[in-house]
């Protein structure tokens, strides 16, 4: 395993990705709890800006278990995407490191 994996910036990257999946998975399961209640929805531009900015993970993770936002093709093609383009980063920087 390179050395970069348990480099400081590296690490900080993998925290911030990790802390963004997160609080991505938590909007996709506020908003289904609210669309089951027709209550007051979490804009999609938002759910996707969540993604695009690390929370892709979280994103795709909860929209498969929570079975939300999955017939939107928008979502089918773009949080995917977002998933692979910070895989993308996160290999680059641990092979820059």
């Amino acid at each position: 395993m390179p050395a970069a994996f348990f480099s400081i910036p590296f690490a900080l990257l993998c925290a911030y990705v990790l802390l963004m999946s997160l609080l991505a998975f938590l909007l996709f399961w506020i908003d289904k709890a609210r669309a089951k209640r027709r209550a007051w929805r979490i804009r999609e531009r938002t759910l996707l800006l969540f993604a695009f900015l690390g929370g892709a993970f979280g994103a795709w993770i909860g929209m498969l278990l929570f079975r939300h936002k999955t017939r939107h093709t928008a979502f089918n093609v773009l949080v995917p995407l977002a998933c692979a383009l910070w895989i993308g980063l996160l290999v680059f920087v641990a092979l820059r490191l």
